[in-house]
């Protein structure tokens, strides 16, 4: 079964918008958790706009499934990450005034980098992921950077699905079959919900973990949140 990774920046962005603690963003990732979700997923940005450095290591004591922060490494992040050493690392490279990320790495472009950043974090026993678009000479280079899992940025396929265009997700079978071959674990996420997720896991081959917040966050509006995470375990099964 496909693992559930629930991203929880948005439950950080309401708390922000009234400056308190509600709602409890610790509370919540411990519910979330034992509703059946596999993992938590952070995203903290320079400007700290939803989720806080502070958070990280607050969530750090009381996730007991597996910790995902995502982040362009820039030094802060880089620290922030070998201080809690979370289970996964997934590297984004997200522009600093980025309201969501919109684009996966060029890993040809930024190899050298990538394998320095990569290289740390193994050594420190952290798994590491990069956010990948489906070019697959890009998904070749990221095999050299020696990272341990691809994260597929699927956006287009989310687009292609609501159009009905089914064959949207062909792009990301031939992707994940490549990353396979290569020897990388792979993961997806962006845009994926209720309605597109269970195609493309029964699709795309290989799919160890998605990530998912934004759609799951505004679908617990209606359902509620343990409701929700149980119809994603559903949809993944």
């Amino acid at each position: 079964m496909t693992k559930l990774s629930v991203n929880i920046n948005k439950i950080a962005t309401l708390r922000n918008a009234r400056g308190g603690n509600t709602p409890d963003l610790i509370q919540v990732a411990i519910d979330i958790q034992r509703f059946g979700a596999q993992g938590i997923t952070i995203h903290p940005r320079p400007d700290e706009r939803h989720i806080k450095y502070q958070d990280a290591y607050d969530l750090k004591p009381v996730i007991n499934t597996e910790f995902n922060i995502e982040g362009n490494p820039i030094q802060k992040f880089v620290d922030l990450v070998l201080k809690i050493k979370p289970e996964q690392v997934t590297l984004v490279p997200d522009a600093v005034d980025a309201i969501t990320s919109n684009a996966g790495w060029d890993t040809l472009k930024n190899q050298s980098f990538l394998k320095e950043i990569v290289s740390e974090f193994k050594r420190n026993e952290i798994r590491t992921s990069i956010f990948m678009d489906t070019d697959l000479s890009l998904i070749e280079a990221a095999a050299n950077t020696g990272t341990d899992r691809i994260e597929l940025y699927t956006e287009a396929y989310a687009i292609a699905f609501e159009n009905n265009n089914k064959k949207g997700v062909l792009p990301y079978v031939k992707a994940a079959e490549l990353a396979g071959k290569l020897g990388m674990e792979l993961n997806a996420g962006h845009d994926l919900n209720l309605d597109n997720l269970q195609f493309f896991a029964n699709e795309v081959p290989n799919l160890l973990e998605v990530s998912i917040g934004h759609a799951l966050i505004s679908e617990a509006l209606y359902y509620g949140l343990q409701n929700v995470v149980n119809m994603y375990l559903q949809k993944l099964k």
